[in-house]
């Protein structure tokens, strides 16, 4: 168990590892680490003690940003499989059993997930459930889905992307299948979560690594677990930014793995299509059609080429 947290927020974290005291799986057969990000002030292992389990392991990782507190939790590590959570996410009783029961049946599977249900700290507006995709919750249904990256006959992509493949809550992964993310050279060429920067493709790239390696990806919907949503996080503006980084990040990675069915853009041109996009998405009449164009606009500068020192300029 990997769980990576910058400034966490103390009853959010405490659930989530109250979920991972009440699993099932016997602490002898799992470990438990505790990735600190860059916080100030840091977190204290003497003030989760109550609702953490007795063998949290604290690992500190002063370069900010989730693709490198993630790979500083797996490296601390031995166990065959890893399961990445987030600070907010609160597993089933059965999640770890669940995952190993998963992953002895399915030898091909290299990484896998299930279902993320939301848990709002204050009912969001109708209007906003259109957008749970962005914060993390999914529900794909009652059947597993399982599959590899092979695009169609005459799709020119190396890679098609699963519309399955396992989100990072919850993000279960054979250890040996991380070998090829592990040894990249460059994680930071890839924008991703860094404090407030709301961009997130390193989930993605985790996926789009094993799946060039082989490995098939899986949805088990007997895998539940429970997001802590506060009320900040379905707010108009926040949707609006989030969109924009997950859709600019997302083309990014995908172009970076091949696996894009898009061109590039000259920054002129994705200039002139965010501007057409405002009208096609009527961006004025409200907070849903405002979102969809931030998503759109990110979409086209995503798709602008860019290298790793323009992207920490931009930050």
């Amino acid at each position: 168990m990997v769980i990576s947290t910058h400034r966490p927020h103390a009853g959010r974290l405490a659930r989530t590892l109250a979920g991972l005291r009440a699993q099932t799986l016997a602490p002898a057969h799992w470990e438990l680490v505790l990735v600190d990000n860059a916080s100030q002030p840091p977190v204290d292992p003497a003030a989760l003690a109550e609702s953490a389990p007795s063998h949290l392991r604290l690992v500190v990782e002063s370069t900010l940003g989730l693709t490198a507190a993630r790979r500083a939790g797996v490296r601390s590590t031995q166990a065959p499989l890893i399961v990445m959570v987030d600070d907010d996410n609160v597993l089933a009783p059965d999640y770890l059993a669940r995952v190993a029961g998963h992953f002895a049946a399915q030898p091909r599977i290299g990484a896998l997930g299930g279902r993320s249900r939301p848990e709002f700290e204050r009912a969001p507006p109708d209007w906003a459930r259109e957008f749970d995709d962005l914060i993390a919750c999914r529900d794909l249904g009652d059947q597993p889905l399982v599959g590899d990256g092979h695009p169609p006959p005459g799709d020119p992509r190396q890679i098609a992307y699963p519309r399955f493949a396992p989100i990072g809550a919850g993000l279960a992964i054979r250890r040996v299948a991380l070998r090829r993310w592990l040894d990249d050279a460059a994680p930071g060429s890839l924008s991703d979560r860094r404090g407030q920067d709301l961009s997130s493709s390193g989930d993605n790239d985790i996926i789009l690594h094993l799946l060039r390696d082989g490995w098939q990806v899986g949805y088990f919907p007997d895998l539940q677990l429970t997001h802590l949503i506060p009320s900040t996080r379905t707010a108009a503006d926040y949707l609006a930014r989030l969109n924009r980084g997950i859709q600019r990040s997302w083309m990014q990675v995908l172009a970076r793995h091949g696996a894009s069915p898009w061109g590039p853009l000259s920054r002129s041109g994705a200039r002139f299509r965010m501007i057409k996009a405002w009208f096609t998405y009527r961006a004025w009449q409200g907070p849903v059609q405002q979102i969809r164009w931030q998503g759109a606009c990110g979409h086209f500068e995503g798709r602008v080429p860019y290298s790793p020192r323009a992207l920490e300029s931009a930050r």
